[in-house]
Formats: structure tokens, sequence, C-alpha cells
């Protein structure tokens, strides 16, 4: 059988960890699950009870392409609310889930042979659907020397580029960029005609001044969000894009096209969302305690050089003083003391080798005993 070039794209280590970690438990193993971020809340009451509603009620038929008005409504409120920003319904597009609002943004915005960059350590799957699009991805190292952010010095340096996919919070390391930080690029962006990708997933998930969303300093930019992180429906698969109207018409023929519309089901649960902030902002005081408790136990462990933390739900440290292969390294944690994390080569393909990246989106007390099993590991081996 004849497989297409575009089928060697790498894989998703985080998710071929929690295989990994699933089959060790399936044999009776009590694995901590330090691997995979996704919150360990379910969705918020109102949205449940919206769900059951529907469920008995509603036809679940398709919707169309962009998605329910009422939907797409709430989520243009939600940035007059958050950020101040004036959106019109009609530009949004509600997806099946961010990573569905990345194929879309990407085939609407660049062709097949374009560069676009991206920043490492970073979320692997820009890196991952861009190469299988046939579109180039120009990778940006940043390190604690910048804050693990790029500049625009920095991007000067890579040649001429169509698009630029920023983050923040960002995935692994949790850097927040600030409003200065982020005009500077989208203005880097705009005097040489290179479209901006906003990953906004995050938002709502800091443990400091709240996140800036990109709208808020150019219309110009393409934005992608989530309704999995903050209001915790991973599951549910949905997400949104946000952009100029010139953009979107091309995003929702691909939508027709590729997914005809994002599951309704989750759609008309997902209205009441935002008016669970109470509930959420719980679920993040969690998150925050959570941080404070890795941190910790990574300090026991000897794990002290990691990066900012300052939104997200991760921790992204350097192993090099135990391993030059995280990827080894994590399996041995997984066989040896029951912990689940992911390597960093998943985020960055050069220097990854040295990073894992740790997840403090569960519990409390699991993250606590898995510090416990990995400082152990650390000193049985010092």
């Amino acid at each position: 059988m004849r497989l297409s070039s575009r089928s060697d794209v790498p894989p998703f280590h985080a998710m071929a960890m929690a295989g990994l970690a699933a089959e060790r438990e399936a044999t009776g193993a009590p694995v901590i699950h330090l691997e995979v971020g996704q919150p360990s809340s379910p969705a918020p009451a109102a949205v449940r009870e919206a769900a059951r509603r529907a469920l008995d009620h509603d036809q679940l038929g398709y919707t169309n392409a962009p998605g329910l008005l009422s939907l797409r409504r709430a989520i243009a409120a939600h940035y007059a609310s958050w950020y101040g920003v004036d959106v019109d319904p009609a530009q949004v597009v509600v997806t099946a889930g961010a990573s569905a609002g990345f194929t879309l943004a990407f085939l609407a915005c660049f062709d097949a042979g374009q560069r676009v960059a991206v920043i490492e350590p970073g979320y692997p799957c820009y890196r991952n659907t861009l190469m299988a699009l046939g579109v180039e991805p120009v990778r940006i190292a940043v390190g604690p020397e910048d804050g693990w952010a790029p500049s625009p010095e920095a991007l000067d340096a890579t040649g001429p580029l169509d698009g630029l996919v920023v983050a923040s919070p960002s995935n692994p390391t949790g850097t927040v960029l600030a409003r200065e930080r982020l005009t500077a690029l989208a203005a880097w962006c705009a005097d040489r005609g290179v479209q901006l990708v906003s990953d906004e997933i995050y938002h709502g998930i800091t443990y400091g001044a709240r996140a800036e969303s990109a709208l808020a300093v150019t219309p110009d930019a393409v934005v992608v969000s989530s309704f999995s992180k903050y209001f915790s429906m991973t599951g549910w698969r949905l997400g949104w894009i946000v952009a100029h109207p010139d953009l979107m018409e091309g995003v929702e023929r691909f939508q027709q096209n590729l997914y005809i519309c994002a599951p309704t089901l989750s759609q008309l649960a997902a209205v009441v969302a935002f008016d669970c902030a109470e509930e959420l902002d719980g679920h993040v005081a969690r998150y925050a305690e959570n941080r404070r408790l890795l941190l910790d136990g990574l300090v026991d462990a000897g794990l002290t050089d990691r990066a900012s933390a300052d939104g997200a739900f991760y921790v992204y440290a350097d192993v090099s003083r135990l391993t030059d292969d995280a990827g080894d390294l994590c399996r041995r944690w997984l066989e040896e003391a029951d912990v689940a994390a992911t390597p960093g080569i998943d985020f960055d393909l050069e220097r990854g080798h040295s990073y894992v990246r740790f997840s403090y989106s569960g519990r409390g007390d699991d993250i606590v005993e898995g510090c416990r099993r990995l400082t152990l590991w650390v000193k049985e081996r010092a």
C-alpha cells in the first residue's frame, strides 16, 4: 500500500506517553498522571444541564457551518467583556476543538510552500499540522534568556516569513506575553505582511495579570481559542476562530467541506459556559495551589531549572543533570516509579531531550505523591 509523504508527520508524544501510561495502569500499576494537559474537573454544572435538555428536546442535526448564532453571539460578548474588543458574530466560526481551528486557519491563511514561524519549545501540533499541509514550519528557538518568547530581532534572522504562530499562555512553558511584547510582535508582522496567528486556548488560566488577546492590539490577527481548558470541556471538542471578515469566508468554506460543523450537542451546551465564571475560577484557584505543590516538589527532586509557568497548567523543567534522553527518562519513570510525564522532544526538536513537561491539572494529592516518587527515584540513583 502506498502512503502519502505527509503520513510521516511526527507523533504527538504526550498522547503516546498517555497510551503507555494507560497500558501500565491496566496491569494494576498505581500510575500518577502528570503527562496530559486536561482538566480533571467536569464541564460546569450549567453546561451539563444544558446538554441534558438538548438530548431530551433537540433534534441534534447539523448546525450551519459557522456554528449556532446564539453561541457566536456569546463568544463575541465574551471578547467585549474580557478584553474590551468589539467582535461581530460574523467574525466567529465555531470549530471541532482548537485542533480543527488551527487546521482551518492554516488552510485559509497559507499556501503550500510558504514559511510560517513557530516557537520552540512550543505546542508540536502547530509544526506537525503545517507540515501535513505542505507549509514549511520555521522553528524559532526561545529560552530563559529571552523570557521564553520570541523577539522581532530573532524573527528578522529567519529570512522572509508568511506567518507567525504565537501562544499566550504557552504550552509547555506557561509563558504569558505582556501587552507590550504582543504589540511589538503584531507591529513586526504588520510591517512585513506576515499573518499573525494567536493561540489563546489557555486564557483564563493565569497566576498574575490576565492574558491579553491579540485582537486587543491588532484587528488583523487570527485568534484560535477553545472550551477545553478554562471551561473544562476537553472531550466536548469545541473551539472557535475569530478573524477579519475577509478571511472568514474561506474558513467557512473549508469548514463546510472538511467538518460540516462543530458538534451540535456541544454547541447547544456551551452557550451557557460564559455564565459559569465563579465555578471555573474555582478550578483556576486549584491549579494555582497545584502549581505551588509541583514547584516545591520538583525542588525536592533537584529539578530547580524550569520555565516561568505564569499561565496554563504546566511546568517545563530542565532534566539535563539526570539524562541526555528525556524520552528514555520518562519511560523509566513510568516503569520504575509509576509516574507519567511528557518528554520535551515533543515541544523542541533540538533541545527537548534535556527537558520534561509536567502537567498539574489533576488532583493535588496526586501531584504530591508523584513528586515524592520522583524524589525517591532521583535520590536512589544519585
